[in-house]
């Protein structure tokens, strides 16, 4: 039996009892109200025991479920910190990238541009040459030319 029944019986047993006339007190059994104590007192223990108990399990409970979340939160800023390092790694990544493009179409311009003046130079340096010869082949012409007559 529990502690409910127990005090079920005694209020019974209080129901029951012969009304003392002109109050509200009543005539009851004693040794019967004295046994249900009893009765109460052994029980009381064990279920005071089972309400710590539970009482101590709902707090180790709440307690390794504070400890998880802590260790869920923990993993989370981690895990967002991580995101944001690659992020920046792949923000550098790419910068890094421009600047290369933009070095090498640098460079690429300025190749273009020094072949443009180093076939220039040598079209000119051709060209001296070639404007000497014409002379010098007119001049040995000319010369032929005054030989005859």
């Amino acid at each position: 039996m529990d502690i409910g029944e127990l005090l079920g019986k005694l209020e019974e047993l209080v129901e029951e009892g012969l009304a003392v006339p002109f109050s509200d007190k009543v005539l009851v059994d004693r040794e019967k109200i004295l046994g249900i104590i009893d009765s109460i007192r052994d029980i009381l223990p064990e279920e005071i025991k089972q309400a710590n108990w539970i009482k101590e399990e709902r707090n180790r409970i709440l307690i390794e479920a504070q400890k998880e979340s802590e260790v869920m939160i923990k993993e989370t800023e981690e895990h967002i910190k991580s995101m944001v390092e690659e992020s920046e790694v792949t923000r550098r990544a790419y910068m890094q990238g421009e600047e290369i493009i933009e070095g090498a179409k640098k460079n690429a311009r300025e190749i273009r541009v020094g072949t443009k003046e180093y076939a220039d130079n040598l079209l000119a340096g051709l060209e001296k040459q070639l404007q000497e010869y014409i002379e010098l082949i007119e001049k040995n012409r000319e010369e032929i030319k005054n030989l005859r007559s």
